[in-house]
């Protein structure tokens, strides 16, 4: 019997945590499945890419293709040429991207191209705007894909508004919370919240990573004043992207900040951490702020009250079903939710359907009778 060979696609950090799954349960069947691991080099520093390969026991990369950084047009232009040459060597029977980053969009292109299957897991997720790098790349990437894994089955909804055939919309769940399942034990045994000096359910995490929020001084200086605000109250631990920090620097922000201590009334930041790190500080907070599509699943998950700093997200379902509430940069409904919170009034959440750890089962499964049946799922 001949070997299906899928080629699966990593760029930025959370794509790893979305491969990793895949990967372990493919190699459940060595005898069906010739997996191969593809990095696109995206992300390349060592803190947001390769020690998380070394946390969730992803194995190293067949192939780095190491683009690095640039415009959107130079990335994915990097990327659909490097994937390409690497397509026309490996020829794989599939290719697997996750997310919605530029090199999920371009390595889906380029297979595409060449008359190569492609899977999108994560598929159907929609915030509605276009403004959005990533909305481009999800459009984009589904409207080409031969197989949609969806996580939530609003997502199933909006395929098919868009006129996607109801046979390649597959619903298995969402993939994030099969490494959540596999790593809490991990990470709730390493106690690292209370290395920082932290105290279990009295503090907040705070993630800012995303253009709208960070790149417009005016923007980020109100969401600093409200953090400043809440830290008056509860602690505050905010691991910082190595690009926020370059322009708290730029902004003359730092006085807002401790990075030595952690200290009351005071926005504490810290470098980069690991997964598993991450997992500990959001296991043991008392809520989350965040303008991170994977913090809005992960504490939907933990039924941990999560703020999201945006005006919209593409996860919905977090909303609607889970422990999310959308309050964008309004700092009065940031602070009113914030004590809404502190207080115990604060709404009924549960965990929507799928979301149980098996994600990565069922996608190998339905890969194996696609095969099986003549790829007639």
């Amino acid at each position: 019997m001949t070997r299906i060979k899928i080629v699966l696609v990593a760029a930025a950090r959370p794509n790893f945590m979305k491969v990793a799954p895949i990967i372990k349960e493919l190699k459940k069947f060595p005898d069906k499945f010739n997996s191969i691991l593809v990095h696109t080099g995206q992300h390349y520093d060592y803190a947001m890419s390769r020690a998380f390969f070394e946390q969730l026991n992803i194995p190293a990369p067949n192939i780095d293709l190491e683009v690095g950084s640039g415009t959107h047009a130079e990335q994915s232009g990097k990327v659909m040429i490097k994937f390409e040459q690497f397509l026309i060597k490996e020829r794989p029977d599939i290719v697997i991207v996750v997310g919605d980053v530029n090199s999920t969009m371009a390595c889906a292109i380029a297979a595409k191209k060449m008359k190569i299957l492609v899977a999108h897991v994560e598929a159907g997720l929609r915030s509605f705007d276009r403004n959005m790098p990533e909305e481009i790349n999800r459009l984009l990437t589904d409207s080409i894909a031969d197989i949609l894994y969806t996580p939530s089955e609003d997502a199933d909804k909006q395929l098919i508004k868009e006129g996607i055939e109801q046979k390649k919309i597959i619903h298995v769940g969402n993939i994030m919370i099969d490494t959540l399942h596999t790593q809490k034990s991990i990470a709730d045994a390493s106690r690292y919240y209370e290395k920082l000096g932290l105290n279990k359910s009295l503090y907040a995490l705070v993630t800012l990573h995303r253009p709208g929020n960070v790149d417009v001084k005016e923007t980020f200086t109100r969401i600093m004043d409200v953090l400043l605000e809440v830290s008056k109250t509860t602690t505050i631990i905010f691991p910082m992207h190595p690009r926020t920090r370059k322009l708290i620097q730029s902004y003359n922000m730092a006085a807002m900040l401790s990075f030595d201590k952690i200290i009351p009334s005071c926005i504490n930041a810290i470098n980069p951490i690991g997964y598993n790190e991450m997992l500990n500080l959001t296991l043991n907070a008392r809520l989350v702020l965040t303008d991170s599509g994977g913090l809005q699943e992960e504490t939907t998950a933990l039924g941990i009250p999560c703020l999201t700093l945006r005006e919209n997200t593409e996860r919905p379902v977090t909303v609607t079903v889970g422990s999310n509430v959308i309050v964008g940069t309004d700092p009065q409904l940031i602070l009113t939710t914030y004590e809404q919170i502190m207080s115990g009034v604060y709404k009924q959440s549960s965990v929507p359907r799928y979301w149980d750890g098996r994600t990565a089962a069922r996608i190998v499964q339905h890969l194996d009778k696609y095969f099986s049946n003549g790829r007639n799922q």
